[in-house]
Parts: structure tokens; C-alpha cells; sequence
């Protein structure tokens, strides 16, 4: 998560105080990620997360912060946002919204196996139930309305090969989501960015999942594509590697079954998660914004794994 946003230690430290978690010792800017402003403070009290919120609003932000709160208190590991003597969770930094969370324990897991995809679809499906009474609501913002207005814009950018792909995959799309079988998925919060450095690992067992500002209302399928499409890939290539899948699957599948529409539109939800990330990759390396250790990520890698989404459809038992 890039420096956008230069916070002085003295505010830090001001926040943290009000917050009641210790007095600030420490407080460093995290590399990775291209949408906020992340520290790692560290106080006498313990290690903790403080985000300012580049382009969310005050409006906006209530969604994502209550949304962990309600996960973590059904027992899905995920960051708690801290709050003041009010009970307030949105706070304010440099005049900016800002959040402060409790920093899990483990590491990320960038080169996993079966048993880590597995927790992983495990604690996703979870994650999806536990969701189902959260009474907050708010679209997906980097859904298929965000995708009609994006496209436009990167178009130009592209060789024709690269425009033909994205023009007619947007349009697959909107076709898709006109359908009565899309109508039916059934749908909820999503975190729609899991990716393998928002999960946490204390060796095979997961210990968390972070980083929801990109979650919004949308089909539970289209957030299981988007977490295939990153754990369940060959990164050099982006093709489908099946035994990490079936793992993933499966445990899905044990905790939340899959329904006929969900068999039926998993291809499609593939492709829909790699057109979204190609499309803001897109977006980010050709209109970047400045930022201390902004590095932002290549967009062909979603490129290649859209292609291979649309060559070689993905069934529900991962082959």
C-alpha cells in the first residue's frame, strides 16, 4: 500500500493515544498495494495498521469498517478496527478518513499448496455466511458499471490484438449479467480482492484475511473467480493449475454447497474476475497517480490469465 498521504508522527501518535492502545514508538510506511496509505504503528501496547483512505469518502467507509467489525465477532479472523471512547471506528487524519486495526499474526503465503488453498476456501465460504445478516449495503465499486465506464478510457492505450480481447470480453459480460441464471446467484458481502498477500499463514494454518476496501454487495461466485484466479494459477503464465483448485473447491464446497447456476456460471465468473483486474491494472499503469514507493503491478498478467479463461474453461471440480 503506497505513501499517498504523509502522516506526521505527532498526529499519529495523538490518534493512537485516543484510541487507548499505548503510547506510539514506532510508525512505518508499507510498500505494495496502489489504493491507500498504510503505517505499521507500534505502540507499548501491541502492533497495529493505520490506513488513510485515499479515494473512499466519509460515506463510503462505514460499510467496510462495520463489515470487518461484524466478521470479527462471528469468528472470522480479520482486522478489528479500533475504536474511541464515542465508539467510533472512522477517523481522521490529516483531513482525510483513517482507521486503525489490530496487525495479524503469521505471513503471507505467495507460493501455496493444496492445504493453504484449501484453508482458504474454507474461510471464504465462511466469511460469505457470516455476511448474510450484515444489514449495511453497498455495490461492488469496481463492478460491471465500473467496468462500462473504464474501459473507454484504457482502450487507447492498447494494440489492437489487447483491444479487440478487452472490447469483446466486456461485452460477454453485460450479456452474462443480463441472464436469468446470473439473476439467481446467490450474493452477499464479498472481500473481491483476496489475494494471496491479503491472507495471512502461521505455516499451513490460516490466521487472517485483510484489506476489504475494495468489498461491496455482488455474487459470491465472483468472489471465489477472483480468489481462484490468483491462488490457483501458474503466475509466469497464468494457466489454470487444477490440484490447487480441487482443493479450493472442495472446501468451499464443504462448508457452502454450490447451487445449479453457481455449476453453470463459473467460467464466466473466471473471466469476469480477470477482466476486472486487467481493467485496473490498465487504469493504474497508464494514469498513475503519485505517490512514495508506488510501484504499480503489470497489467498484462491479468491479460494472459483472461486468456486462458476464455481458451480453457474451468468446471466446479476444478478441472
Amino acid at each position: 500500500m503506497a505513501v499517498f498521504t504523509e502522516v506526521p508522527e505527532e498526529d499519529a501518535r495523538a490518534l493512537l493515544r485516543r484510541l487507548d492502545l499505548g503510547e506510539h514508538t514506532a510508525l512505518r510506511g508499507i510498500e505494495g498495494g496502489i489504493e491507500n496509505t498504510n503505517y505499521f504503528a507500534t505502540t507499548e501496547g501491541g502492533e497495529y495498521v493505520l490506513t488513510v483512505f485515499e479515494r473512499l469518502s466519509f460515506e463510503q467507509l462505514p460499510f467496510y469498517l462495520h463489515l470487518m467489525k461484524h466478521l470479527a465477532l462471528r469468528g472470522i479472523p480479520v482486522p478489528d478496527p479500533a475504536a474511541d471512547k464515542a465508539g467510533d471506528i472512522l477517523h481522521k487524519l490529516s483531513g482525510k478518513p483513517a482507521a486503525v486495526v489490530n496487525k495479524l499474526r503469521g505471513k503471507s503465503q505467495l507460493a501455496p499448496a493444496p492445504a493453504h488453498c484449501a484453508a482458504v476456501g474454507a474461510m471464504l465460504a465462511r466469511m460469505h455466511l457470516a455476511g448474510r445478516d450484515y444489514k449495511r449495503s453497498q455495490p461492488n465499486l469496481r463492478g460491471l458499471p465500473w467496468w462500462n465506464q473504464t474501459v473507454p478510457v484504457v482502450l487507447p492505450f492498447l494494440t489492437p490484438p489487447q483491444a479487440a480481447l478487452l472490447a469483446g470480453e466486456l461485452a460477454y459480460q453485460n450479456h452474462v449479467a443480463a441472464s436469468s441464471a446470473y439473476e439467481a446467484l446467490p450474493r452477499g458481502p464479498v472481500h473481491a480482492d483476496l489475494f494471496r498477500d491479503n491472507v495471512m499463514f502461521d505455516g499451513e494454518t490460516l490466521t487472517g484475511f485483510f484489506d476489504f476496501y475494495f468489498a461491496g454487495v455482488d455474487t459470491w461466485l465472483f468472489d471465489l473467480g477472483v480468489c481462484l484466479n490468483d491462488w490457483c494459477v501458474d503466475l509466469a503464465t497464468g494457466a489454470h493449475d487444477a490440484p490447487r483448485a480441487q482443493a479450493l473447491l472442495a472446501a468451499y464446497a464443504r462448508e457452502r454447497p454450490f447451487t445449479p447456476q453457481e455449476r453453470q456460471l463459473l467460467p464466466a465468473m473466471l473471466r469476469a474476475g480477470a477482466l476486472r483486474f486487467w481493467i485496473s491494472r490498465l487504469w493504474d499503469f497508464y494514469l498513475p497517480r503519485e505517490a512514495s514507493m508506488l510501484t504499480p503491478h503489470d497489467p498484462t498478467h491479468f491479460e494472459r490469465v483472461l486468456r486462458q479463461r476464455v481458451g480453457y474453461p474451468v468446471s466446479l471440480d476444478g478441472r
